[in-house]
């Protein structure tokens, strides 16, 4: 273990000229995802030179899962979207070895699946591409906005076959069905309901409310590898797993995965969750008195909107006084030698978040630092720093194609 720990302090981001990344956005794929706890580490390396049994060590990580989530079994994919869709595979096929192989063609079996119009949303792909790849034929419940029970119960007919709900800071926050009343509704007539809980922190709430399988990210909270987490019943779960014979091909999970998965769910059991909220508590405070007495900036400590044990700091720009955009500021803090990259999907609202939870030791300091610094610069400037949002997002857009220049 001190060798591994040893390894963890060697940043071989240097060597192979990767900028040195400061991640105050939060548990995103699009930066790594998190940082894998030393315990998953360790049993990662110690496993890659050997042989296993891969069925085997798939029913060793469902007894973990299972123990943890309270769920009857669970599987481990190659992440939650892998798992949106094979859950909606093993909903469409059940234990029809044919009708495996022969997806994403559903033939003549049930095919729908329903999802709230707030739920459809984006998380670097479209959910409902997740839904589509297993051949599944989307059909919306309700309005962006609202969303009924009588809506959800009149949309099921003989060709459903299951329901997705997304938990989720993407998704419309007012006007949606309960979990809860979501699943009685489904499960009563015999609809399964699959959960997208990827970046959530409680392993058991949403099976008790109803769901038939939840699906959770191996790679955010957990502090496990690039991986999804199937939590649910028994005969669905092995529905879920026999898509490996199918379309999961595709998505399958080497053994450094699934035991990096079982190692982080058991270093779960015994993590210090007080401890981290009060590490997490301390960089907050440092950033809000940092920033209290600055021109323009209003900061304030706000909860995670869908009851994650976590606050962020919210960070709200008057350009006119603190000389800089929202957004321009972000740009800024995201270059440089120290980049810091913020939380900043809703920046033409004017504010960014700076999300704690995966600093390492004594990041906190240069997030503070690199605030002052480019805060300072802005309000030695002629003229307010001012992109054109409308444009930088375009531009954005069109780098996309570019992505290899």
């Amino acid at each position: 273990m001190n060798e591994v720990k040893a390894n963890m302090t060697q940043d071989i981001r240097a060597q192979y000229g990767l900028r040195p990344v400061i991640n105050v956005s939060g548990t995103m794929t699009s930066l790594g995802a998190s940082i894998v706890v030393p315990a998953a580490v360790d049993a990662i390396t110690r496993v890659l030179p050997q042989f296993v049994e891969m069925s085997y060590l798939h029913k060793l990580a469902s007894k973990t899962i299972a123990e943890l989530t309270g769920a009857e079994a669970g599987f481990v994919t190659a992440s939650c979207s892998a798992g949106i869709t094979l859950a909606v595979a093993a909903a469409i096929t059940g234990s029809n070895l044919l009708a495996i192989e022969r997806l994403p063609d559903t033939g003549g079996l049930r095919n729908e699946v329903l999802i709230q119009a707030g739920h459809m949303v984006g998380y670097g792909a479209p959910v409902e591409q997740a839904i589509r790849l297993a051949g599944g034929k989307i059909v919306p419940v309700g309005q962006a906005t609202k969303a009924s029970a009588y809506q959800l119960e009149l949309s099921i007919n003989e060709r459903t076959a299951a329901a997705v709900y997304v938990v989720s800071h993407h998704v419309v926050d007012h006007g949606q069905i309960p979990l809860r009343t979501f699943a009685e509704i489904c499960r009563a007539r015999g609809v399964k309901v699959i959960v997208d809980a990827a970046s959530e922190y409680d392993l058991r709430k949403f099976l008790e409310e109803g769901a038939d399988v939840a699906l959770y990210s191996g790679h955010k909270f957990l502090g496990g590898p690039t991986s999804g987490i199937c939590a649910g019943e028994k005969a669905f779960i092995r529905d879920i797993y026999l898509q490996n014979r199918g379309i999961g091909r595709g998505m399958k999970v080497g053994k450094e995965s699934i035991i990096g998965v079982i190692a982080a769910l058991e270093a779960w059991k015994n993590r210090d969750h007080a401890g981290i909220r009060a590490r997490e508590q301390s960089a907050l405070d440092l950033w809000a008195e940092t920033l209290a007495d600055l021109p323009g900036i209003n900061a304030v400590i706000v909860p995670d909107p869908t009851d994650n044990p976590l606050d962020r700091l919210k960070v709200s720009v008057d350009p006119e006084e603190a000389r800089i955009t929202v957004w321009d500021l972000a740009v800024a803090l995201a270059a440089g030698d120290r980049p810091v990259i913020v939380r900043d999907h809703e920046v033409e609202h004017g504010h960014f978040y700076l999300d704690p939870c995966n600093l390492q030791p004594g990041e906190e300091h240069i997030v503070a630092d690199r605030l002052i610094e480019e805060l300072n610069r802005a309000q030695q400037s002629n003229e307010i720093i001012s992109s054109d949002l409308r444009l930088r997002l375009l531009e954005g857009e069109a780098a996309i194609l570019n992505w290899l220049d």
